[in-house]
This record gives structure tokens, C-alpha cells and sequence, in this order.
């Protein structure tokens, strides 16, 4: 596939600038050189959102950015449009954030201060769904939501996780009988449940380290949510780190240090965060590397359903 990168740098003023193709899962994603710093080129992946959520992404980003988080800051075109078409894709550019993602997913974590970095993991992401609250959504702003029914509803956001090829019929009762528990769940709690714009994928690689200070990039599945699962999201690909219960206990005290969350629910929103990713896998089960992630994914979702459903509260 040919991106439509030299187009799109003109429309930014950029027509030259050194440009060097960095990712390509979701979005492509090009690294460029201007004479005022770095720039992320993104061309959109066509069909994963809509304009109006691609240009909310940007309006929330740039609100954040505003208010002191070190998130990437949309840069506008030359027409003064944080979005543009070229050749039939979707284009934004977004600054370009230094450090070191914090680990890789099923790799060991290797950081000088694990705690510490938990601790401020915590605290931003508490800084940036307090900063979401202050934030006034322009008409027009429309991101996914990770409610009940994007999360378990008939067409969740991440596909029918239930139905997965890859289940045998024991965990495929197992889901179903979570599934089922979890909504009857949500729906008694979900009033008193904290719900707002949520990152929803501050796993590892979208969390940049650079010295003391935190970085969170790829707002892709950011949406409205329960600020639980974001809590779930950042300690799931950790569970079997050595001290996990230490960098749990850190990423909430740092989180308190901000503003209050009731934890009451966290278990099961790591058994609805584990299930996700059963479903974000259907679609890819061709991919290179998938039957790993799938088998990480499935033990995830064993572990976490099973340990929720035979808690107390369910007899």
C-alpha cells in the first residue's frame, strides 16, 4: 500500500521534511522532522471511526494537552483543520512524545523505580479523567462508549467474546455464565459507578517513560467509560510480575493522590477487561503471532472470570 504522505505534508506545510514509517497496526503512522521538532503523521485506518470521532479524538487531546497533560498535541494544517482527508484516508498530525514505552506485553517489566512508575501511572491517569470532567465537549463530539452494552451488550465493542472459535465448551459456559452475571452486576451498581472519558488502553507500550515524567499516547479507544476500566487496563498485562501486588497497591494510592475512586467493583472489571480481549482477537486469528496472543488472552479470561464468579457476593 502506498500512503499518501507527500500530499498530506504539504497540507501541513511540511513538504520535505525528513518522514520515516515507525507503525502500522491500527493507524500508519510516519515519524517527521520539521524545523520546529518532531511530528507524528497519522493516517487513519479507514473504517475503525468516524470523522466525528476522529476529530473528537483530536478536540479531547488538545483539551488535555491544555490542561498540563503530557499527551500528544494535535497540530493543526495549514487551513487551521485538525483533520484532513488525502486520497480517501483520514490524516492528523499529532507532536511527537520522547521515552521508552514503560514494557512490551508477556515480557518481563524492566523499570529502575517499578513502584514509582506505578505511582505515577496512577496519579496521571487520575490527572487526565479529572481534567476530562473539567472538559466541555464542543457540539458535534462523539467518541465509543465502553458501557454496559459496548462492554456486554449484543454487539460489544470488541466482538462476541462468548463466541469465540477458540473456546471449548467449558469456557464457553464460563463466559456465558459470566456474561450474564456481570451485566445483572453493572445495571444494580452502575449509578454509584464513576463513568466519564476514560484513555481505555493504558497498557504498557501506550505509556512513555521519560526520566520521572509519564507520557500517554494512542487515544484511540479513548471514550466514555467506567474510570474503572482504565484502573483494569493498566494492571492486567501485570498480574505475574513478581510484586504485583505492590505495583497495584502503588497505581492506586497514586490515583488517591488525585481524586477518590471507589475499588470496590476492580475484580470485576479485570474480568471484563480480560474478556475484551478475547473478543479483539476474532477478527485476527490469521494474523501472524494471534494463537499466543489467544492463548494469553484465554488463560487472562479463565483466571479473572473464574476468581469473580466464586466470590461471595455471587451465593
Amino acid at each position: 500500500m502506498t500512503d499518501p504522505v507527500t500530499e498530506a505534508l504539504a497540507l501541513w506545510g511540511m513538504s520535505g521534511a525528513a518522514c520515516d514509517f515507525v507503525a502500522g497496526r491500527e493507524n500508519r503512522v510516519y515519524r517527521v522532522r520539521g524545523a520546529d521538532g518532531a511530528f507524528a503523521l497519522r493516517i487513519r485506518r479507514p473504517g475503525l471511526r468516524t470523522g466525528a470521532e476522529l476529530r473528537s479524538e483530536l478536540q479531547w487531546l488538545d483539551a488535555m494537552d491544555r490542561a498540563g497533560l503530557s499527551v500528544p498535541r494535535p497540530r493543526p494544517s495549514l487551513s487551521g483543520a485538525l483533520l484532513e482527508t488525502v486520497a480517501g484516508h483520514a490524516v492528523d498530525m499529532v507532536g511527537w512524545l520522547d521515552g521508552r514505552p514503560m514494557g512490551q506485553s508477556r515480557g518481563a517489566l524492566d523499570l529502575d523505580d517499578r513502584a514509582g512508575t506505578f505511582f505515577r501511572l496512577g496519579r496521571d491517569m487520575a490527572r487526565l479523567h479529572a481534567a476530562s470532567d473539567a472538559f466541555d465537549p464542543p457540539p458535534g463530539f462523539a467518541r465509543i462508549r465502553w458501557d454496559i452494552d459496548g462492554l456486554l451488550g449484543e454487539a460489544p465493542l470488541w466482538h462476541r467474546f462468548w463466541e469465540s472459535p477458540a473456546l471449548d465448551a467449558p469456557t464457553r459456559d464460563m463466559l456465558a455464565t459470566f456474561r450474564r452475571h456481570a451485566r445483572a452486576d453493572l445495571e444494580q451498581a452502575c449509578a454509584d459507578l464513576d463513568f466519564g472519558l476514560i484513555h481505555a488502553d493504558l497498557v504498557r507500550e501506550n505509556v512513555l517513560v521519560d526520566g520521572d515524567a509519564l507520557r500517554l499516547i494512542d487515544f484511540d479507544d479513548g471514550g466514555y467509560g467506567f474510570r474503572l476500566f482504565d484502573i483494569a487496563t493498566a494492571l492486567i498485562k501485570n498480574r505475574k510480575e513478581p510484586d504485583y501486588d505492590r505495583l497495584k497497591a502503588a497505581l492506586i494510592r497514586g490515583y488517591r493522590s488525585v481524586r477518590t475512586l471507589d475499588m470496590a467493583r476492580l475484580d470485576l472489571f479485570m474480568a471484563l477487561r480480560a474478556v475484551t480481549y478475547v473478543g479483539w482477537i476474532v477478527p485476527r486469528m490469521d494474523e501472524e503471532g494471534s494463537p499466543g496472543r489467544n492463548a494469553f488472552f484465554l488463560e487472562d479470561a479463565r483466571y479473572f472470570c473464574w476468581h469473580w464468579l466464586t466470590q461471595p457476593h455471587l451465593t
